[in-house]
């Protein structure tokens, strides 16, 4: 069954990421005219993530943020799972609540370096800190727009947590849990979910701004499992 659903689901990503590349061409035109009229700086940002069975690739991404520059004393200050508020410019935030800022990533389903649906890929250092022992699973698939672990996180992280501390206590722990119980259960069903989900969210959270989500069946057995049941609401 594996095998047929590997290559259906290759057919299905390139069919959606190559119509989805020619019917939004005009949309690409659009924001990029506006991140170039708001911030200085290129139209992409591009960044390294790592891939199926722990291949590293390019990840494409329209810039939401002002270009960094480091402090005066040279020190690094940028790093973590939260964006920097302040060099989110008003463009960007629109892109990324609405998650426009990941169109380009239909370039990298074309490529085959992701999928429609497949868990969010993260930096190397990411991956050797959190997808270590039986979480290491999760690089043996192709890492995807959509899925259990990145719904939760705009649904309950990235948008509504400013700290990085409590991100990573509170939020990073089910994410991970998320993408593994995604890996262990993917089908054709379960992608569905996610493809549904993604839009539900979109229109939750960018035109009705609703700022707060019950969690699913698939986040409460996730939770519990992190934190145990009576941690859960």
């Amino acid at each position: 069954m594996k095998p047929v659903y590997d290559s259906l689901k290759r057919a299905f990503d390139l069919t959606v990421s190559g119509l989805g590349i020619v019917l939004s061409a005009p949309l690409w035109g659009v924001i990029a005219a506006g991140i170039k009229l708001s911030s200085r700086g290129p139209v992409f940002y591009t960044t390294e993530r790592v891939g199926k069975d722990g291949k590293p690739f390019t990840l494409y991404k329209f810039r939401s943020m002002h270009v960094y520059t480091p402090t005066e004393d040279g020190k690094k200050t940028e790093g973590g799972f939260i964006a920097n508020a302040d060099r989110i410019f008003k463009l960007g935030g629109i892109l990324r609540k609405t998650k426009l800022d990941e169109l380009p990533q239909l370039l990298n389903i074309l490529r085959g370096e992701m999928s429609v649906v497949g868990p969010r890929p993260l930096s190397q250092a990411s991956v050797d800190l959190h997808y270590t022992g039986a979480y290491s699973r999760i690089t043996s698939v192709r890492p995807g727009l959509a899925c259990l672990d990145s719904l939760y996180d705009y649904a309950h992280g990235e948008l509504f947590v400013t700290d990085n501390e409590e991100y990573k206590a509170k939020v990073l722990p089910v994410r991970t849990e998320l993408a593994a119980m995604y890996v262990d259960r993917r089908g054709f069903k379960l992608d569905f979910y996610c493809i549904c989900r993604t839009v539900e969210l979109i229109v939750g959270i960018a035109l009705k701004k609703q700022k707060e989500f019950p969690l699913t069946g698939y986040e409460k057995r996730a939770a519990a499992k992190v934190f145990g049941k009576k941690h859960i609401q």
